[in-house]
């Protein structure tokens, strides 16, 4: 039954102005009355990973956009490196709500997407109702884990790669091209949705650049009071275990709850629909 209800509603691609640029976005649901849930990726993905996910959303009755980030969006991409600070990429999402006229909603996101949304809820705490973080820490925590833990030190050699020039960029561009890659971290039959990202250099220099303007912790992260769950698979490649731990020691929230899982990185792809019911429940 609910299966036949989510088969009703179609993703659909809209371009929408904020912030002085024009955002690649993925809507469902617009036409319904219930609450909105903005849904951010991560790298090296885009708005594509939440398709599954939108139209179980918007048949139980919710209003949902899922954008390409500042970067990912071929019409938003600002040159220079400060031009893509976290708290800049925060403003879009501010931005992108007030243009759906969205006052308040609930924030859903993954990877580099779950940095941003950390920052949203720092920044903006009134605007949103609830934060579902899909494999990353508090932001305080992970940037002491990648200081201090040998494990996370390990698990982030590549964002000191990421920091050279050019380099990170021709290595991106070469590894998109590669099957096997491909099958890796993307999983999905269609890659068409990636390649309109990736397989352009501006496309990937700005994405890159994401890793080279937040190196060091942009701003200051407080406590976060907002109702949170934290998703994170305990085969993670990306984020070790020290910094999901520590994040309960920056929650003043009672209602905070660490969901661990069998699974790697990529959770929305690794288990669809445990991470599905766990956004829906939390919710």
């Amino acid at each position: 039954m609910v299966d036949n209800k989510v088969q009703e509603f179609q993703v659909e691609i809209r371009e929408i102005e904020a912030n002085g640029m024009t955002f690649h976005c993925r809507v469902c649901g617009l036409g319904n009355t219930g609450e909105p849930v903005i849904l951010l990726h991560g790298f090296p993905e885009s708005s594509y990973m939440w398709e599954s996910i939108l139209k179980f959303l918007a048949a139980q009755g919710y209003r949902c956009l899922a954008p390409d980030l500042r970067g990912y969006s071929p019409q938003a991409r600002p040159k220079g490196i400060k031009n893509y600070r976290i708290d800049k990429i925060a403003s879009d999402v501010v931005a992108l709500a007030d243009v759906l006229g969205f006052q308040e909603f609930h924030l859903v996101a993954h990877d580099w997407g779950a940095g941003c949304g950390w920052t949203v809820v720092e920044l903006y705490p009134d605007r949103v109702n609830s934060w579902s973080v899909l494999s990353v820490p508090h932001m305080e925590a992970w940037y002491k884990a990648k200081k201090n833990n040998c494990d996370q030190i390990k698990l982030s050699w590549y964002i000191t790669l990421f920091q050279l020039p050019i380099i990170p960029e021709l290595l991106l561009g070469i590894a998109t091209f590669i099957p096997c890659f491909r099958k890796f971290v993307w999983k999905e039959s269609d890659t068409t949705a990636y390649l309109d990202v990736f397989s352009k250099f501006t496309g990937r220099k700005s994405i890159i650049n994401w890793y080279r303007a937040n190196y060091k912790l942009p701003i200051a992260y407080g406590e976060v009071s907002v109702p949170t769950i934290l998703i994170w698979g305990n085969k993670d490649i990306a984020f070790a275990r020290s910094g999901i731990e520590d994040t309960k020691n920056y929650m003043s929230s009672r209602d905070y709850q660490l969901i661990e899982i069998d699974a790697g990185h990529t959770l929305v792809q690794d288990a669809p629909n445990k991470v599905r019911d766990e956004i829906f429940n939390h919710i």
